[in-house]
């Protein structure tokens, strides 16, 4: 359970109506089979001991007492696991019925959990049977049932129980496991039980529910469940009575969930009896919550709350093997409708803040220095939407490009066509000859090609764009993106500065989608061609001489991947995650790309570059936030800008040294 990570798992077991002794040993089959798979969490239905259907069948004694009997044998037979077991099953208290979810652990039960709300409407008929649980915790008495005419033994199997809502189950050992419960009904009710237990400081809910399948039902209840988990940012295990149970009336599907602060980990199959089980990230839930400073947190949940804390201790907290999944581009969707809408919508906003700023300075020329790049492509392709809506013509668009010692025939060829195609003004400058009596002035020599020689090139560029701007009365229109700024990839002065940065909060792996959604939607097959060129070339600044025509400086050569890059840093800045637990995700995720050394090597420098380049990021210009990561001085992100990188290089060398 290293780095925050627990396997939890839901089942839905094959179950007979009434049959406590073949439910229960389902139950204890699938305890087994999960635990012996590292599962430390196992949540089963509602009323799963007996089944959801009995109806009228809850009010006989030999029912309830079967029910209470094999609930005592899952506590014996399963006290050698190393797992919570959450089972339900009905059960009386003071000459009531209650609707109750069993907490187990280690031959033991922690606590009852009796159902807070019972429907009574529409195929509903609980309220004719149970009563509504009690939120004040007491105790009751197990193992004093009869079965038949024999009392059961009052010897070990004899405990005292706390039986109420207002309980929460606190690992130990494992920092951050608390276990809040709730079934079925009360998660549809305005103010869920759920949201007080996490307001009590529960980050895991389990939900014994028997959902009955209705035309349309399906995707509403999934999205109650995300909905719940995401307001509560907790971890979310709903778990539905399924096939087994009597279809007089209903059908029940079995559609069960691991849903994480709204994210969906692991869904069955509905119509299928059987389990899922993913891992859930305590450390995750815990920073999301520490981030958010109006999360509602009650200091004292036994005095403020009165919630019960029940404890427990976990007997292995080794390292938990990885089966749940970590989209290698975490700032671009996967599935391709939603990244085309998610493009769509990157694009409107991008625009929608250039034209705000454009309107307020009463500006109606932009000037963007085009390199045939993907960034560049990406701020013109922004400033043509925002003009486009404010009616300005496009041709007060000053698309310049500035050919030095690294341009090639392809990039300088793309801009061109690319400037002529959206209908902007081309103006060529070129800057060789600049940049000589530049290097003359300062005595540098032209043969030595080191920083001075590219950062030459790139105030040179920012310079004549600010001086044409000036001239223009028009506004200097920033391209480079948020994993330059991360990484410090810009000159400070240089292609740094700008007057509006459109693409500042924009991911390089994100611009490429970007740049390929437009070129799908256009609708101009001229256009596409160049636009699909200008996806095909590799990136690179351009600031030294080519070699055979081709381009001699691949960024990634020397700064590393983008797509390890852009991963690093959502979940060092989204999350706060350790450097070792990152590193972790990314040799699970990206196995078969990149091997361990070559992330470690990647993930170093990208710590390295990101505290030495912050000076860079602490004066950057303003520019549109489009996601949930951003990198601007005056809003996400506050670093000093000599911020000591240490403690993160320690954590990093520890990951070495397992190597």
């Amino acid at each position: 359970m290293k780095d925050g990570f627990i396997k939890v798992g839901v089942v839905t077991p094959d179950l007979k109506v009434a049959d406590t002794d073949f439910n229960g040993n389902e139950i204890i089959k699938w305890t087994k089979k999960l635990a012996n798979q590292g599962v430390k969490l196992i949540v089963f239905p509602e009323l799963c001991i007996t089944g959801y259907t009995c109806n009228d069948l809850f009010l006989q004694d030999a029912l309830l007492e079967g029910a209470e009997k094999t609930l005592l044998r899952i506590v014996e037979e399963t006290e050698e696991l190393d797992s919570v077991i959450v089972v339900g099953l009905p059960m009386t208290h003071n000459d009531r019925l209650y609707n109750v979810a069993a907490v187990i652990k280690s031959g033991e039960v922690l606590g009852l959990v009796p159902k807070s709300h019972i429907p009574g409407y529409s195929e509903f008929y609980e309220s004719r049977h149970f009563a509504k649980g009690n939120e004040e915790v007491v105790t009751k008495k197990l193992g004093t049932v009869k079965q038949g005419s024999e009392e059961l033994d009052e010897d070990d199997s004899e405990q005292w129980v706390d039986f109420g809502t207002k309980q929460l189950f606190v690992c130990e050992n494992l920092k951050g496991f608390v276990l809040g419960v709730e079934i079925c009904e009360d998660l549809w009710m305005p103010a869920p039980p759920s949201s007080y237990h996490a307001m009590a400081g529960a980050t895991v809910i389990a939900n014994l529910s028997a959902s009955d399948e209705t035309t349309g039902k399906s995707e509403y209840r999934k999205e109650l469940v995300k909905g719940q988990s995401a307001r509560t940012i907790s971890a979310y295990l709903y778990a539905d009575a399924g096939e087994g149970e009597s279809t007089t009336d209903l059908v029940f599907t079995g559609a069960d969930f691991i849903v994480e602060n709204g994210i969906v980990l692991a869904e069955s199959k509905r119509f299928e009896n059987g389990a899922i089980i993913s891992e859930i990230d305590l450390q995750k839930l815990a920073n999301e919550r520490r981030r958010m400073t109006t999360y509602p947190v009650m200091a004292d949940p036994e005095e403020k709350g009165g919630y019960v804390i029940q404890e427990f201790f976990f007997n292995d907290i080794s390292k938990t093997t990885l089966t749940r999944q970590f989209e290698k581009t975490p700032f671009v969707p996967t599935a391709k409708g939603k990244r085309e809408s998610r493009c769509d919508e990157i694009l409107n906003i991008q625009a929608a803040g250039l034209k705000k700023r454009l309107a307020h300075t009463n500006c109606k020329t932009a000037v963007i220095g085009l390199s045939g790049g993907l960034d560049s492509t990406l701020a013109l392709l922004v400033t043509v939407r925002a003009f486009d809506s404010l009616n300005i013509p496009r041709e007060q668009i000053i698309s310049v490009t500035m050919p030095c010692f690294g341009t090639t025939n392809r990039t300088y060829d793309n801009a061109v066509n690319l400037a002529k195609e959206l209908g902007t003004t081309l103006k060529e400058v070129p800057i060789e000859d600049a940049v000589k009596l530049h290097f003359e002035h300062i005595e540098h020599d032209i043969n030595v090609h080191d920083i001075t020689y590219e950062n030459g090139q790139a105030r040179e560029r920012t310079q004549i764009l600010m001086d044409i701007a000036n001239e223009k009365n028009g506004m200097v229109i920033g391209t480079g993106d948020m994993s330059e700024l991360a990484l410090g990839w810009a000159t400070y002065n240089g292609d740094h500065m700008s007057m509006y940065g459109v693409n500042c909060s924009v991911p390089k792996t994100l611009v490429r989608f970007l740049v390929q959604y437009y070129a799908d939607t256009c609708g101009n097959e001229n256009l596409t061609a160049v636009l699909y060129d200008v996806l095909d070339t590799p990136v690179s600044p351009e600031l030294l001489p080519p070699k055979d025509g081709e381009i001699a400086q691949k960024t990634e050569d020397i700064v590393g991947p983008y797509e390890l890059h852009d991963f690093f840093l959502y979940y060092m800045m989204r999350f706060g995650f350790m450097p070792s637990k990152i590193y972790r995700m990314a040799e699970y995720t990206f196995a078969g790309d990149y091997d361990k050394e070559t992330i470690y090597q990647w993930l170093t420098t990208f710590y390295r570059r990101f505290f030495g380049q912050q000076f860079k990021r602490s004066c950057l210009p303003d520019g549109p936030k489009v996601g949930s990561v951003a990198l601007s001085p005056r809003g996400d992100w506050r670093m000093p800008s000599d911020a000591c990188v240490t403690l993160w290089m320690k954590d990093l060398e520890h990951v070495k040294e397992q190597f």
